[in-house]
């Protein structure tokens, strides 16, 4: 398989009972796929909350084409939010779902992806699946990625110059019959009902469960951004050096301005700036 460069982050379960914990953010929002079966059904079937009949008669389940090797399909959440997680429900025709079922192999090898654009190269990969079997891949799948993004994004391929395991489907499909994403609605929350907001130093979004932050406003640092940049480091991610402030001091933790002024040979707000000496002659 490829994508190895990038890592896998998230777990897989197969229960779904803490999703009611959380709003369904994919509920009813715009959606695209790459191909579709039956004009008459499109992509926003994975979306409309109608999910009692997992067949094709049912017309519940958003559908790709035949004979493509790859097959994309995501959900726009309208903005930037938190996810705590992200349910998938599979076609499965209304048959007993094992190894005989024709649509395991189908779902095998999938990729969840969440993005800020519909580019899922530059998104976070949830969940790659290389390890299920037609045997023992789920058809209900609860995938946990305490992230944020814009974009849910579910992609798999049967790309003609990769090897695949021979369980897996000759093609790529989307039978996705719906897809929850859930977590909070209001940016900047976090918590089993998003009561608590995120650290005041958070530079944008904390972690859904623990309010720990993903990134620092400017001059902070810690789990939470309690705590100023020292070690005469300033800025974003406490990564920039102090110049030579008197006496070596702590610069600002923000803006890097010497308190003080600067050591003998320096000049300028963050003393960074060597002054120039001119010798003096006697003739």
């Amino acid at each position: 398989m490829h994508e190895h460069g990038m890592m896998t982050i998230c777990f897989i379960v197969i229960a779904v009972d803490f999703s009611h914990e959380y709003e369904n953010l994919a509920f009813e929002k715009s959606t695209w796929q790459s191909t579709i079966y039956d004009p008459t059904v499109g992509s926003e079937k994975a979306v409309d909350g109608f999910k009692s009949d997992f067949s094709y008669s049912g017309k519940q389940c958003s559908i790709s084409k035949d004979n493509k090797k790859t097959a994309t399909w995501w959900v726009d959440l309208g903005r930037i939010l938190s996810i705590n997680n992200i349910v998938i429900y599979y076609r499965t025709d209304g048959n007993t779902w094992n190894a005989s079922n024709y649509y395991t192999g189908r779902f095998l090898g999938f990729f969840i992806y969440v993005s800020n654009t519909t580019d899922r190269h530059v998104g976070h990969i949830c969940f790659h699946d290389t390890y299920y079997t037609r045997s023992t891949i789920p058809p209900i799948v609860n995938i946990s990625c305490p992230i944020h993004g814009r974009y849910v994004i579910y992609y798999n391929e049967r790309l003609p110059d990769i090897h695949y395991p021979s369980e897996y489907s000759a093609d790529a499909y989307i039978e996705l019959c719906e897809v929850e994403v859930y977590g909070c609605s209001m940016p900047r929350r976090y918590g089993p009902d998003c009561s608590l907001p995120c650290p005041l130093n958070c530079k944008e979004y904390c972690h859904m469960q623990t309010g720990i932050c993903f990134e620092c406003k400017p001059g902070k640092k810690g789990a939470f951004c309690e705590q100023d940049c020292d070690g005469r480091t300033y800025g974003l991610g406490c990564r920039l050096l102090c110049g030579n402030c008197f006496n070596s001091k702590q610069c600002h933790h923000v803006n890097g301005s010497c308190f003080d002024g600067c050591d003998a040979g320096y000049k300028g707000p963050l003393c960074k700036t060597e002054k120039l000496f001119l010798a003096h002659y006697n003739y």
